[in-house]
């Protein structure tokens, strides 16, 4: 039984008690009393009750004055919203807290002083009773007041907080989710300020915030108090670490991005209530990581500990202490929008058209709108939006959101893919691109835009309206055919959307886009910047290896992580990767690769694939290459990759760099380490059965081996016309390959373009009985449904229903 009539400290709470305290609070308690054994830290504190709430507008009398402010309400009319609005926070401001629950909330008060210390400054958090549900979040609809010292500031935080119940943005959020204003009531959260001023703090989820993909957690940090990430004022750093080998006992974070961190809201001394500001981050600081590996994994360690006592994904807010250097969970809820997705309904956007990329920024949603923008720089301003607009601003808060759910898309200056605009886009379902930097200044009012956050990580704002579709396929009943069927994959901020196609795994990782895209720059050049001749391209890879120590590191690391993210994606299913397959042109093409890489007339069957690795030219970056898959495999856990080489013209050539592997720590067979070749050179056909002791399967490469078949450049647009896959000697090189790994007993399997451009290809192959196919994503559905006809008619029976 409580010593207090309307004050419940954590130890007395559980997550039964929402009716008394409200979601938050009640979050707070339950993890206090269950989690802190298991090593989870949660500050102290106690809640005041909706109770109190309701007493305190019962003894004022302020319940009538409420009916008549809000009765007559029209949502739809942004003034009358405001003024209705201000007039119950005024009521309620005004109400008086009875003299015996002011003098319980100050002997509360006194109780956690008595803990930590006469100093101690507190946070006072709202948490209203139909908040944190499973379907309706409420988050950020009310008011927090931070770093509150002395009795006189703490009960008037607290007078404060309760009029909050009724700001404009809690008033429409309730009518959207059909709440009543009277039967919904307020409890307030007061606990020991973590003082994450003097370090960083974040969010994050215990799945992929964009995709659903559950086998992730998800984290985003910034420097400073927890604000600003929660409303979007800064751009975050990222971090994801995969379940599932963290729970094996990996501890490597899977994938990360360094997010500007501009700006840091930090205490402001010798004032009493609400006193925090922002100020520049440091140079040094935003160039590095806000928290380091370490305080990564406990982050993670928390949120699969709480998802798993919820039995439910969740939404986390965590500040680290910069006193104690501690990690706290400061709040917990269910994550309400990607975790109530049906998982066996994909749906895919997909531009038809381009255009000229005006904006970029963090992509959220996955989806793609057109409309005509309107630039609004303030609050003040959102009267002059129009239903169908796309909404471009610095930044957003919860006093947006009646104007953001008229919105066709979001575009902001700031903000990561956690912030208050990406999470109610993600809730209304449209496209938002945050973080943006120059969006209000580079676009003006009354533009026709496209918003496009389906290509990935990156989201673009299109001048113009590009030509879009979208496609909804459900495969909740595809059954798995005989022929394994894999996809090829380069983009791993596709990979946790692509894992929801029913698949067996990726027949093709390619390197080449990580090295490309995420990487950018040569190999060689990262080793030996001072070989490259141009001072200019040296300064450029100066600041690409901001925040890493050297060169190696920053290509190991980034690579590792990109193939990582595909591997973890499709984890337990086998992922296998091409080892690099770039041309010389290529290489050259990559920042600084032009100092290193021959002038080749014939790049297409010149010094490419195998007979690069070990060459001396190029031996040192292949040695990069396999540090990085050794990473993956050993350190991050993810023994399903499986390494291929391409283009090994001969045996001996294969043999050189299988041992060139093996050095540098890939020895085929040790740890389960499977190594598989493309076959794409008519002498793999020829002398299979000697390539075949060498490898654990071949991948018939349908491209290269048609135009070394056919002898056709397929660069040429000139000799196009005799480039097919069909033809007859290609079939037959195809045939041969296929049975010469059976009569070997390795696996068989085809990652070209033929099955996915030629249906009569795919039939081909599983006429042959090939082992695998792989195939472009977007052709995955209606390929996997052929192939179950064609071995219907051959009498072969499909595995397991339903998705793989």
């Amino acid at each position: 039984m409580s010593e207090f009539k309307y004050i419940r400290f954590f130890n007395e709470l559980s997550i039964d008690d929402v009716p008394l305290v409200g979601g938050k609070n009640a979050s707070l308690g339950e993890m206090y009393r269950k989690l802190a054994s298991h090593g989870i830290q949660i500050p102290n504190g106690f809640a005041i009750t909706a109770d109190a709430y309701r007493y305190v507008l019962t003894a004022s009398g302020a319940w009538g004055g409420l009916h008549a402010a809000l009765d007559a309400l029209d949502p739809a009319d942004v003034n009358d919203l405001a003024r209705r609005g201000k007039r119950a926070r005024e009521i309620v401001y005004g109400a008086q807290l009875p003299k015996d629950l002011a003098t319980e909330i100050v002997a509360a008060y006194r109780k956690l002083q008595t803990e930590y210390g006469e100093d101690v400054s507190l946070a006072v958090r709202s948490s209203a009773t139909a908040e944190d549900l499973p379907t309706a979040s409420f988050a950020g609809q009310q008011d927090t007041y931070l770093n509150i010292k002395g009795e006189e500031s703490l009960l008037d935080s607290c007078r404060r907080d309760f009029a909050s119940l009724f700001t404009d943005r809690a008033i429409h959020y309730r009518i959207d989710q059909g709440f009543d204003h009277f039967k919904v009531a307020l409890s307030i959260g007061v606990m020991k300020m973590v003082r994450s001023d003097l370090a960083s703090s974040g969010v994050m989820f215990s799945l992929d915030t964009e995709s659903g993909f559950r086998d992730v957690v998800f984290i985003t940090g910034a420097y400073g108090l927890g604000e600003n990430v929660v409303q979007g004022a800064v751009d975050p750093d990222e971090f994801y670490v995969h379940k599932p080998t963290f729970a094996a006992g990996h501890r490597a974070v899977l994938r990360r991005a360094r997010g500007d961190k501009a700006v840091k809201m930090v205490y402001v001394e010798g004032e009493t209530r609400n006193t925090t500001r922002n100020v520049p981050t440091p140079k040094i600081d935003r160039e590095r990581y806000c928290i380091n590996d370490a305080d990564v994994m406990t982050l993670a360690d928390a949120a699969i500990k709480i998802e798993r006592h919820y039995g439910h994904p969740v939404d986390i807010e965590w500040a680290k202490d910069g006193v104690d250097g501690g990690i706290y969970i400061v709040q917990a809820r269910p994550e309400t929008v990607a975790s109530q997705r049906r998982a066996t309904e994909i749906e895919t956007y997909v531009l038809d058209g381009h255009g000229e990329v005006l904006v970029t920024g963090r992509s959220v949603g996955e989806r793609i709108a057109n409309g005509r923008t309107r630039v609004i720089a303030n609050v003040a301003l959102l009267g002059q939006f129009a239903p169908g607009e796309v909404l471009i601003a610095d930044t957003t808060t919860p006093d947006w959101e009646p104007v953001m759910k008229t919105a066709a898309a979001i575009v902001t200056n700031r903000g990561g893919r956690t912030c208050h605009a990406a999470i109610i886009a993600r809730e209304l379902g449209i496209p938002a691109v945050v973080g943006a930097g120059n969006a209000t200044s580079s676009l003006a009012s009354g533009e026709i835009v496209t918003v496009s956050c389906a290509e990935g990580d990156t989201g673009k704002v299109y001048r113009g309206e590009v030509p879009f579709h979208a496609e909804k396929t459900d495969v909740g009943d595809i059954p798995r055919p005989a022929t394994a069927i894999m996809v090829n994959i380069g983009n791993p901020e596709l990979a946790f959307k692509t894992a929801f196609l029913p698949n067996d795994g990726v027949g093709l990782a390619r390197m080449e886009f990580v090295i490309s895209e995420y990487i950018k720059a040569h190999p060689l050049a990262l080793l030996h910047p001072d070989k490259v001749r141009d001072s200019s391209i040296r300064e450029v890879i100066e600041r690409l290896l901001v925040g890493y120590p050297d060169g190696a590191n920053f290509f190991v690391q980034r690579l590792s992580e990109g193939i990582g993210t595909i591997a973890a994606a499709f984890w337990p299913k086998p992922v296998v990767v091409r080892m690099s397959d770039f041309k010389s042109n290529e290489y050259a093409s990559l920042i600084g690769g032009a100092d290193f890489e021959p002038d080749e007339a014939n790049p297409m069957i010149g010094f490419r694939g195998a007979s690069r690795y070990a060459h001396p030219a190029y031996s040192e970056g292949f040695e990069l290459e396999c540090k990085a898959m050794s990473r993956v495999r050993e350190e991050m856990g993810l023994s399903n990759v499986v390494l291929m080489l391409p283009f090994v013209r001969r045996v001996r050539e294969a043999d050189e760099v299988l041992a060139k592997m093996a050095h540098f720590g890939l020895e085929r067979g040790k740890r389960g380490l499977e190594i598989y070749a493309m076959c794409e050179i008519p002498n793999n056909v020829i002398l299979l059965d000697q390539f075949a002791k060498r490898f654990d399967g071949f991948s018939i490469g349908s491209n290269d081996l048609t135009q070394l078949t056919l002898g056709v450049d397929r660069d040429s647009e000139i000799v196009a016309f005799d480039y097919d896959e069909r033809d007859d000697g290609v079939k037959e090189m195809i045939r041969m390959a296929v049975d010469g790994c059976r009569r070997n007993g390795i696996h068989s399997g085809l990652c070209g373009q033929a099955p996915s451009d030629y249906p009569e290809m795919a039939e081909y192959l599983v006429e042959l009985g090939i082992d695998s196919m792989s195939l472009n994503p977007d052709t995955v559905i209606a390929t996997t449904k052929r192939v179950l006809d064609v071995e219907a008619r051959l009498g072969r029976k499909p595995r397991i229903a339903g998705a793989s």
